[in-house]
């Protein structure tokens, strides 16, 4: 510290004498060195003899004041660090519970989400792929992208159209029940073309009555017919005609991957399996066959039928107003839909026709009594409307006894739209 030596006085006439006069003992003391030959001591301000000037004082105040100072600095820095270093670790805590919630999420996510879900159709033989969030949604006014042009029998018209199947170019397949004919229309065609039948009611090998259901086996690229009023399923392919099987009230068709045909006998309330080509046997039941009645291990009236990649079937309980799912070699099925009897609320359906399900467990089902598709997840006890619903009408929001169901191969829906003869095309919402 730079050494200042005591005030002589303000006035420069002050004699020496008197300034002498003013000198302390502090001034002479003999103890003082200065800060360049005492670097090694801590340097002490002895007070002065007499008087207690501020002079004298404010060098031990200015340090006072310093130390204070310096300490409350130190104390701040102190609490300040150590304010920082709990917000650091409650962060970093955080973060790491953050992480592993996130990789736990992410790892439960990954296992139990199929980000890529394989859609099939009940009347399909080949495996639909699309991106499927886990609740689609589709837009509530949909296309009409066959018929429409009212009831009739022209190319462009229907007369009470019923089962659909769309293959991997979009074409659509339709049982034209009333004009006994099976019409195919190619993908944004303005009419349809006949494909099988359309030669008049009757029972000849190239003729139809009453068509209920149609899939296309795409190994052979042929058309396979419930041909329910001649009681037999039948095989168009290339305008030539087979009989595959006969003396069975065939309601409803499918195919799974490995070519099996299941039919839906609605007289015996059974569903029976044949296997490709073995068709003079009785086939094998495969779901009800114990008589009529609302048990778990009986049908009443089934119908449409869908077949997984684990050759579970879901049928169609017409008159029990439920679905059913029966799993493979199953001596009883379970409700998956339905169940609570005829109704409109959405733990009822009221003849239920076309139904569908996808690899997450969705099952959608066209409610045709109340003029609405409906979505259910095994396990629930009720399901939600898909699109539909808005009451019977010929709105592009409304539906008049819905019947078969089917998606492409981007997720859209296609409804038969059998009161209003058209089918009806709801886009995926992406």
């Amino acid at each position: 510290m730079e050494y200042k030596k005591p005030l002589i006085g303000t006035n420069e006439s002050e004699d020496i004498e008197m300034a002498a006069e003013r000198v302390t003992v502090y001034d002479a003391s003999p103890e003082y060195k200065p800060e360049s030959e005492n670097k090694n001591n801590i340097r002490r301000y002895n007070r002065p003899r007499t008087g207690s000037s501020l002079f004298h004082r404010k060098p031990i105040l200015i340090l006072t004041i310093i130390a204070v100072l310096s300490l409350i600095t130190i104390i701040s820095f102190t609490i300040w660090a150590i304010f920082i270093k709990k917000i650091e670790t409650t962060i970093t805590t955080t973060a790491s519970t953050s992480v592993v919630s996130t990789t736990k999420t992410t790892m439960l996510a990954t296992s139990t989400i199929t980000t890529t879900t394989m859609l099939t159709t009940s009347t399909s033989s080949h495996t639909i792929t699309m991106n499927e969030p886990k609740w689609d949604k589709w837009k509530q006014n949909a296309i009409t992208v066959a018929g429409g042009n009212g009831e009739g029998q022209k190319l462009n018209q229907f007369r009470r159209p019923r089962g659909i199947f769309i293959d991997q170019k979009k074409n659509i397949f339709i049982a034209d029940v009333e004009n006994h004919r099976i019409v195919e229309w190619k993908y944004n065609a303005k009419e349809g073309q006949i494909i099988a039948g359309g030669n008049g009611q009757g029972n000849r090998m190239d003729q139809l009555s009453y068509p209920q259901a149609v899939i296309i086996d795409q190994q052979n690229h042929s058309i396979i017919i419930a041909d329910l009023s001649n009681r037999r399923v039948i095989q168009w392919l290339n305008q030539n005609q087979q009989i595959l099987i006969d003396n069975i009230a065939c309601d409803g068709l499918a195919i799974d991957k490995d070519g099996f045909i299941y039919v839906s006998d609605y007289k015996k309330n059974e569903v029976r399996r044949w296997k490709m080509g073995e068709y003079k046997n009785e086939g094998i039941v495969v779901a009800g066959g114990n008589g009529q009645g609302n048990q778990l291990n009986q049908l009443y009236d089934p119908t449409y039928l869908f077949v997984d990649k684990d050759q579970s079937i879901y049928v169609t309980d017409w008159d029990n107003y439920r679905v059913m799912k029966w799993i493979k070699d199953a001596k009883e099925g379970k409700i998956v839909a339905g169940g609570n009897g005829q109704g409109k609320n959405l733990n009822q359906l009221s003849d239920p026709a076309g139904v569908i399900v996808n690899d997450l467990g969705q099952i959608y089902v066209a409610d045709s009594g109340n003029d609405r598709i409906m979505r259910w997840c095994e396990g629930k006890e009720e399901g939600e409307i898909v699109v539909g619903g808005n009451g019977e009408g010929i709105q592009s929001n409304q539906l008049y006894s819905p019947r078969g169901l089917s998606f492409d191969d981007e997720g859209n829906l296609y409804v038969v739209d059998r009161g209003n003869h058209r089918v009806q095309k709801f886009e995926i919402i992406l």
